[in-house]
């Protein structure tokens, strides 16, 4: 049997626990002090927390490393871009730009409609802005296109009339006019065509834009600001308006902090009362009032002294470790009720250092093995390629730290200055001491409020609560049945079974729309855009890496085969290319351009005449085109990252060197790393919990199903969290990171009661554990679950999403801490050896 224990660490962790026990009991003061004047010094570090706020949705929230971010660099590089001839489809990022979406219910392209349109237009363009007490209209900021500002198609068709709109025949998705194509699908949603042609008979929405410059940004800022105030309130009988600006999803985001600040306060004062119930006891001398509040302060000491530590460090604070504190809440309030449980079975007549020492014995390495297990898992989180999870994990991981050290410290010390009142037998709120039996003559009510103390003269223990002996007496001898065993396998593989499912049907990725608060303005947008504008998706940059020969037939044979298989793909619908566009230019003039010489001869003719290709080429200074780029359409039928995946495929099996790259591919980037990251770090946190477990459970096969039951209750949530309507993207992957630690702690601490219990009996040891851990882990269940509850209405997806999360860790962690995990001690035979 021993060859079967590792407790070699185990054991002399518990004599060194022992001895600090009794030197805080002995001298409790100055471990009650010095955690407090260490908080309010690390504090101060809040004073530098606007200064290290870091939102910025591209930096937190798309891989550190993304392909995208390389592709995006190379674009910049090689075509720089003219500031006179602006071109949307050109930039290598999103660009600066106004956006507004006006629907109908109707048909959209009437003349009344069209008015309502124009008329909004006009004020928008004319709209007064005030900058360093001077004022400025769009004309002065609007992105210049040949000396004019950029102008919406649509617009520009009916020649800024309404009443024109009859007499054009528009055509779908491409309207032909005056020897140029215009992209129709970028203006008109929802249109519905003639049967037997393109011609439009209805459309019912009407997407506008207006792109500013991006060299002053705190003058486009602000009129961006004034855009947003001019357009909220212009939706008229014939058309709803929905809009957006480029900077709007980074200005609701930043929103979301203060939407949850109310909540902080509400939570706390959830918990502190939970707690206060949980530990109140009848006995006016026995009760834990001032533990159990004290327990709250730690745990609010501990935030105070983690974050104030990163802060002074100058390390980047972002919104999603807003979320921390209540995670930590729930983390030391569990510690907290094990050592009172621990405290509760010493014998009440030995001395106060004695008392802590037997309840740091049994308690501490409990409180080390979660503390551990939770810490590693989020540091090994911080190895994310996410900006948003790698903060999170660092300030909750260390605030985990500070939670540890202040349970050890400030709230042993608070148990030994209660112990020291129990001692005395003085009353829990006027520490008058009071007799300990009812005095003769005297009424029950003085019973109620002024006598305490009893204890069980036969163990020399406080008496046992009432839930306590319920696990004891008939929840444990009901569980260890053999029946009820057999129910509960049954139970778990229909768990199992759900789980699975719910993973296979695991979504990924990160909706833009959640990082705003749920009444923001852009949902509306965001919605329509959907709905109206979703046929067509990205159109894609397609840079030629290399100097190639667009004049030698041979060469455009092979660029010819590459666009072919790009087009072959059924979610790419069209190539617009400077080298089809002067092809069909030689075609139409009677131009042999099928020689170098000749190439080089009639382009700059060309670009003269379309001198927007000019971006599309990068040339030497003799005329030598060193790259170039054409652009390929792509539709919304299959998913973002499927179709991102496949067009780099392609572009790798071209034998031309070719580079695909789109501003959205920085966002869709995630798709591709956040499956595999998710699984390795989790996998690797279950590694580091095994060796945890090993090295502190004194029994293998036991350190195995605490192992067991991490990887069960992240296949649970996991799958779960899919059938929940939540996907897999960086904020559940911080969620899932942090649930590895949570797991662990309730199949951790039944475990280790399980193995030391002196019983000899399985099924008895069971029992034992669960009347010794059952009630404080229902406890620490029960206060992680109140002190996220509030989240569940936050506007906010980030913070719903950490309710949900950690709503189904607790869940399926106490399932399996009070209800798996104790039968499948019992069952295995090995077990009963080895333990």
């Amino acid at each position: 049997m021993a060859k079967c224990r590792t407790d070699c660490l185990e054991r002399h962790l518990r004599i060194c626990f022992e001895m600090l026990g009794c030197f805080i009991g002995s001298h409790p003061r100055w471990f009650l002090l010095a955690p407090v004047v260490l908080a309010t010094g690390l504090g101060s570090g809040f004073y530098f927390l606007t200064d290290r706020m870091s939102n910025n949705i591209e930096e937190q929230f798309t891989p550190v490393d993304g392909k995208a971010k390389m592709e995006r660099k190379y674009i910049r590089e090689t075509f720089p871009g003219n500031e006179s001839i602006f071109s949307s489809l050109r930039l290598s990022t999103s660009g600066n730009y106004a956006t507004l979406i006006a629907t109908s219910d109707r048909n959209i392209l009437t003349v009344e409609s069209l008015q309502d349109i124009l008329q909004l237009d006009y004020r928008i363009r004319s709209m007064v802005v005030q900058f360093d007490n001077r004022s400025f209209e769009y004309v002065d900021v609007c992105a210049d296109m040949m000396g004019s500002c950029t102008s919406n198609d649509i617009l520009d068709i009916i020649k800024d009339n309404a009443n024109s709109i009859d007499a054009v025949n528009l055509t779908f998705p491409w309207y032909r006019s005056d020897f140029r194509s215009v992209p129709l699908y970028l203006s008109l949603g929802s249109v519905k065509l003639n049967k037997e042609s393109s011609v439009v008979e209805s459309a019912e929405a009407i997407q506008l834009y207006y792109y500013l410059r991006e060299d002053t940004k705190a003058k486009t800022d602000l009129w961006l600001e004034s855009f947003i105030n001019l357009v909220s309130n212009e939706s008229s009988t014939s058309i709803q308006v929905s809009y957006s600006t480029s900077m709007s999803i980074q200005w609701e985001f930043e929103k979301s902090p203060a939407s949850v600040i109310y909540l902080f306060s509400i939570t706390y004062s959830i918990a502190i009362t939970f707690s206060i119930i949980s530990c109140w006891r009848l006995d006016n001398v026995r009760t834990k009032v001032w533990v159990a509040s004290c327990g709250v302060l730690s745990t609010g000491l501990a935030v105070l002294s983690g974050f104030g530590a990163l802060l002074l460090l100058g390390q980047p604070f972002v919104m999603t470790a807003a979320s921390c504190p209540f995670m930590i809440l729930g983390i030391g309030l569990d510690d907290m009720f094990i050592m009172i449980s621990c405290w509760q079975r010493t014998r009440v007549l030995d001395s106060v250092p004695d008392r802590l020492a037997h309840t740091y014995r049994e308690a501490a390495v409990s409180i080390t093995i979660t503390t551990l297990t939770d810490a590693l898992a989020l540091f090994l989180g911080y190895s994310s390629p996410f900006g948003s999870v790698q903060s999170f994990c660092l300030y909750a991981g260390i605030s985990v730290c500070f939670c540890y050290l202040y349970n050890i410290t400030f709230l042993g010390a608070c148990v030994a200055l209660n112990g020291h009142r129990e001692a005395e037998n003085k009353h829990w709120f006027t520490c008058a001491k009071i007799p300990e039996d009812l005095p003769p003559r005297t009424s029950k009510a003085f019973s109620v409020c002024c006598v305490g103390g009893s204890y069980d003269s036969m163990t020399e223990k406080e008496e046992t609560e009432s839930i306590s002996h319920i696990f004891e007496k008939f929840y444990g001898p009901f569980l260890t049945h053999k029946l009820i065993k057999a129910n509960v396998f049954v139970i778990y593989a229909a768990y199992l079974a759900v789980s699975i499912y719910g993973c296979w049907i695991l979504k990924e990725g990160l909706d833009i729309r959640n990082l705003a608060l749920d009444d923001s303005y852009i949902i509306d947008y965001y919605n329509n855009q959907r709905q109206h504008f979703s046929e067509y998706s990205c159109n894609v940059m397609v840079a030629v890496k290399q100097s190639f020969p667009y004049w030698d037939e041979e060469g455009q044979k092979q660029l010819y085969s590459c666009i072919s298989n790009f087009e072959s793909l059924n979610y790419v619908n069209n190539t617009f290319a400077w080298f089809l566009s002067f092809q069909q230019f030689a075609n139409a003039t009677n131009l042999n351009i099928s020689s170098q010489e000749a190439f080089h001869t009639h382009l700059p003719h060309f670009l003269e005449l379309a001198s927007v290709f000019r971006q599309d080429l990068n040339m030497t200074a003799a005329n030598e085109i060193q790259a170039s780029r054409f652009f390929i359409q792509t539709l919304n039928k299959t998913t973002v990252k499927d179709m991102m995946v496949g067009l780099r495929k392609t572009a790798e099996e071209c034998p031309v060197a070719l580079l695909v790259y789109h501003p959205a591919f920085i966002f869709f980037d995630q798709y591709t790393v956040i499956m595999d990251n998710t699984i390795q770090t989790v996998l690797v946190a279950v590694t580091v919990m095994l060796v945890v477990s090993l090295v502190l459970i004194p029994s293998v096969l036991c350190s195995v199903w605490v192992a067991f039951a991490v990887c069960s209750v992240m296949v649970g949530v996991t799958g779960f969290m899919a059938l929940w309507g939540v996907n897999l993207d960086s904020i559940s992957m911080i969620n899932l990171v942090m649930c590895v630690g949570f797991s662990v702690d309730f199949s951790a601490h039944i475990s280790y009661s399980f193995v030391s219990s002196p019983k000899s009996d399985v099924n008895e040891k069971a029992t034992d554990a669960l009347a010794h851990l059952g009630y404080p882990i229902l406890q620490g269940a029960l206060s992680t679950v109140l002190g996220v509850v509030v989240l569940s209405v936050s506007g906010s997806y980030i913070f719903r999403t950490f309710f949900k999360v950690v709503f189904l860790v607790v869940t399926f962690g106490l399932l399996h801490g009070l209800v798996f995990i104790p039968v499948f001690l019992t069952l295995i035979g090995a077990c009963e050896k080895c333990c």
